[in-house]
């Protein structure tokens, strides 16, 4: 059974047209999103049995959310419907030296205020192969983080592999708080996501020679950083994506993936970027599905990366491609050139 489950919340996602800033904008464009709800779409566009769990408010705006899961074929079923509102988030997107900028409004959502008792997990974990949640979900109240310890530790209980992606978000904890909660989560993790500073911010493993903000990336590092954390959680795996920003527009795309005993590294990507939400969700998806059909460590590094690479191109969160897609680009076909 290759049945998924990922846990977190899912948001209306409000964007100015084009590169608008949000000051400047007349109207904004409606779609849905967020982190375990990307992953549940994107492998569900891959052939996999993929359930979204959350809670989501009734009505007309609840019900759209859903709507746009169902869409691609994700199961809604474990969804708990109550609450008073949906988080929403803002999104102006960055062009050139101007980044990108990100407002919330998601204080009091219906995930937010939800009760531990409001999931059976005994129940939802039947006949399941895989679970995800990533570093958000827990960040959003103490009730969601009780709500995710007990997920894990009942995944871990009926032999379900979990995953989980850090996604520090500084806007919604504090690096103490995060690194507090995140070490009890992880000691539940078997296969673990980051990107250059999530490793960092939670749990202070740093790479030397790394700079951020001025687009210098040491892949020789991050060895020795994931090599830190698998010692300190026992992970499986640690897969860190490698950001070189250029610019808003136009970044370097790789990533790494460690398995305890050897470091496989993907090709790299010029990435000419269309929307970067959703990147490293698309990312996580497609390592899910590569170790789920049992691809080798270095096939799964290259399937993750390109998965992610499409993403970079594609409006919303998100990742509308399909295996397909993905294994040409993967192969080495980046051509771009028009399919007839």
């Amino acid at each position: 059974m290759d049945r998924i489950i990922t846990f977190g919340e899912l948001m209306l996602r409000l964007s100015p047209e084009g590169y608008e800033r949000i000051v400047q904008a007349n109207k904004f464009n409606v779609t849905f999103g967020g982190g375990e709800a990307n992953v549940a779409v994107s492998l569900a566009n891959y052939g996999l049995d993929a359930s979204f769990v959350s809670k989501i408010p009734e009505g007309e705006i609840g019900q759209s959310a859903v709507n746009s899961l169902r869409r691609f074929g994700v199961d809604i079923k474990n969804i708990v419907r109550g609450g008073d509102r949906l988080g929403i988030y803002f999104l102006e997107k960055g062009a050139s030296q101007r980044p990108s900028k990100v407002i919330y409004d998601r204080a009091h959502s219906a995930i937010a205020e939800a009760s531990p008792s409001d999931f059976d997990w005994d129940t939802i974990f039947k006949d399941v192969r895989w679970f995800h949640f990533t570093g958000i979900t827990p960040a959003l109240s103490d009730s969601a983080a009780e709500i995710c310890l007990n997920a894990v530790r009942a995944a871990k209980k009926h032999g379900v592999t979990v995953s989980c992606d850090l996604n520090y978000r500084k806007k919604l904890w504090t690096r103490e708080k995060a690194g507090r909660i995140m070490d009890e989560l992880c000691q539940n993790v078997d296969v673990l996501i980051a990107n250059e500073e999530d490793a960092a911010d939670v749990f202070g493993i740093t790479s030397e020679g790394t700079s951020v903000t001025s687009g210098v990336v040491n892949t020789e590092g991050y060895k020795d950083v994931a090599r830190k954390l698998t010692e300190r959680f026992g992970f499986k795996y640690v897969a860190i994506t490698l950001r070189t920003s250029l610019s808003a527009s136009d970044n370097k795309w790789a990533a790494m993936l460690y398995d305890g005993k050897n470091y496989y590294l993907s090709k790299s990507y010029n990435v000419h970027i269309v929307d970067r939400v959703g990147g490293g969700d698309s990312f996580g998806a497609g390592l899910i599905y590569s170790i789920i059909k049992g691809k080798n460590s270095q096939d799964a590094v290259e399937f993750a990366t390109a998965a992610s690479c499409l993403k970079h191109s594609i409006e919303g969160d998100y990742n509308m491609v399909s295996a397909e897609e993905v294994e040409k680009l993967a192969g080495g076909d980046g051509s771009g050139r028009v399919q007839r």
